[in-house]
């Protein structure tokens, strides 16, 4: 979920998928019954999750880019409160549930010059 309102850049919450987790692991070489915590913080995790923030970013303006994110040790869930039956985020919940992890994404900005990418 993309976090931003009247801050200085976009940022974004991740959440990793639990069913798909174990074969992703599997074929990168880790161990599959890794728990999402452990896998939230798993260096190649953050890699692969990087590289989908990338190709995400190459899609829209520098200003609709995603500078930072966090992955989530967690999963949103209808039963957590943070989905609704038909599968939508439940935006303020989320934002109020995560506050401290949003917050976290802000509290050291970003270092961006003024050099055209690409230039």
């Amino acid at each position: 979920m993309a976090v931003g309102d009247q801050k200085p850049f976009i940022s974004a919450l991740i959440t990793l998928d639990p069913e798909m987790l174990p074969t992703w692991l599997g074929n990168n070489g880790l161990p599959a019954d890794m728990s999402l915590a452990d896998a939230s913080k798993n260096e190649a995790v953050r890699a692969e999750v990087q590289r989908a923030v990338d190709r995400a970013n190459n899609n829209v303006s520098r200003a609709e880019s995603i500078r930072k994110f966090t992955i989530l040790d967690s999963e949103w869930t209808e039963d957590s409160g943070h989905l609704t039956p038909k599968m939508s985020i439940k935006r303020n919940v989320i934002m109020t549930d995560f506050a401290d992890e949003i917050s976290a994404l802000y509290d050291q900005p970003v270092n961006t010059t003024n050099v055209a990418i690409g230039g």
